[in-house]
């Protein structure tokens, strides 16, 4: 978990609080501050969740990417000859397209 997040919640939580005394006093500036501050709580915590995202994306990427290369180094070491001869075929098709 993010620490923007934890941050962001704890803000809004405090902000609720103020809010809160707010209204028990009748102090109108201590509860527009509350709610600002729940505001922004709730935003820092939407961008906590938002890098939270972000790494389980590229964890993803990551991971498949790991899988192909394996992948490949196998099929490569199981089959070196029809390997060469797939990629000499490549060859020859992107040299007759550039033609």
């Amino acid at each position: 978990m993010d620490e923007n997040r934890v941050t962001g919640t704890a803000r809004n939580v405090g902000g609720k609080v103020q809010e809160a005394a707010g209204k028990f006093t009748g102090d109108t500036r201590l509860k527009a501050q509350g709610v600002v501050n729940q505001a922004a709580g709730d935003i820092e915590d939407l961008y906590g969740q938002a890098k939270d995202a972000a790494a389980d994306v590229a964890g993803s990427v990551q991971q498949g990417a790991k899988v192909a290369d394996d992948l490949f180094h196998r099929i490569i070491e199981e089959r070196p000859y029809t390997t060469a001869v797939a990629a000499l075929a490549l060859g020859w098709v992107i040299g007759r397209i550039g033609r």
